[in-house]
């Protein structure tokens, strides 16, 4: 695990727009990784996203009621889902699309 320092509460401590934005960082090192062909290199981001996204499922706005925790993390595993389909067919216009998502939340004071 890359993010093993994130998991002992700091992750938990941030909002759920800041665990996305960091998120995004990670999706967006994968879209441009991809585009300049350095696989070894979006590999590598690639497994990063896919911790924080765990992450997130994991410790994600536990403080929120039930049904807003079990949308949110019904949204995140989609999310996961999705990207790891776009990464490993390669589907660049896809991880665009995923990581133009994942931008809004870099625009949000939280």
């Amino acid at each position: 695990m890359q993010h093993l320092s994130l998991e002992n509460g700091r992750w938990a401590g941030m909002s759920f727009p800041q665990q996305m934005a960091n998120i995004g960082s990670e999706t967006s090192r994968v879209l441009r990784a991809v585009l300049a062909g350095k696989y070894s290199r979006a590999e590598s981001a690639f497994a990063r996203a896919q911790e924080l996204i765990d992450l997130t499922i994991k410790y994600g706005r536990a403080n929120e009621c039930a049904s807003a925790r079990s949308a949110m993390w019904e949204e995140l595993c989609r999310f996961r889902e999705l990207f790891c389909a776009s990464y490993l067919s390669r589907d660049v216009d896809a991880l665009t699309s995923l990581n133009r998502y994942l931008d809004m939340f870099a625009l949000i004071k939280g």
